[in-house]
């Protein structure tokens, strides 16, 4: 009786064991992002210097800067242009380009973007305006359900780039206003993070949008 009580508990748990390793060759480990190279990302950038300028730093104040980008996050909206999950009339030129591309490549764009420094804004002097986006990006309006942009854009812009917020410091202020209010109204979709910035743009009126995007244009590291 002793001896099959001893093989009962060293059968079971054998079972646990074994169930237990059967479980953790089904948890897959999260992928860890890695590096583009920059060499061969400066081969496939042609088509997107006409816009975004040959070192990033475009001219429009309607086309975003990607210099100084972090790769994660210009990797993820290469993506989603190129599988067609986000749309913008400005881009739909070079989508068919992109569909040629693969993963790899689209790294390697990022990488070759993320390298160069981007341009320094110069905020609008206008007191009242700046005073209403410093106090937005800084403290945000809890009253409005507005949270601070520093926890994830960073106190100078810099962004977060293991979590793949991007840098909006210095960046165009044509396009953080079109962005703001593509989030406002629900346009701009694509991605987790868009329903983080859609439940915040949602509450800013135009003229608070206004603010936030002259006070981004000016704060670069």
């Amino acid at each position: 009786m002793k001896y099959l009580l001893i093989l009962f508990i060293f059968v079971g748990f054998s079972d646990l064991i074994d169930a237990a390793e059967d479980k953790s060759k089904k948890i897959e480990m999260p992928k860890t992002f890695s590096s583009g190279n920059v060499d061969k990302g400066s081969q496939l950038v042609e088509s997107c210097a006409a816009c975004h300028g040959a070192d990033g730093n475009s001219i429009s104040t309607d086309w975003p800067k990607l210099a100084g980008q972090n790769q994660k996050y210009l990797y993820e909206q290469l993506k989603y242009f190129r599988d067609g999950e986000r749309m913008n009339v400005l881009m739909m030129a070079v989508t068919p380009y992109l569909q040629t591309l693969s993963d790899e490549d689209l790294l390697d764009i990022s990488a070759f973007y993320s390298n160069y420094k981007i341009s320094g804004g110069q905020a609008k002097n206008d007191e009242e305006l700046l005073g209403l986006g410093t106090q937005l990006y800084r403290f945000g309006n809890m009253k409005e359900q507005i949270p601070a942009c520093t926890s994830c854009h960073g106190v100078y812009g810099q962004g977060n780039s293991l979590a793949g917020y991007p840098s909006v410091g210095g960046q165009q202020v044509g396009y953080l206003t079109s962005s703001l209010k593509a989030y406002r109204s629900k346009e701009r979709n694509a991605g987790e993070s868009s329903l983080i910035m859609q439940s915040i743009a949602e509450n800013l009126t135009d003229y608070e949008i206004e603010a936030l995007a002259n006070y981004m244009h000016g704060i670069y590291k």
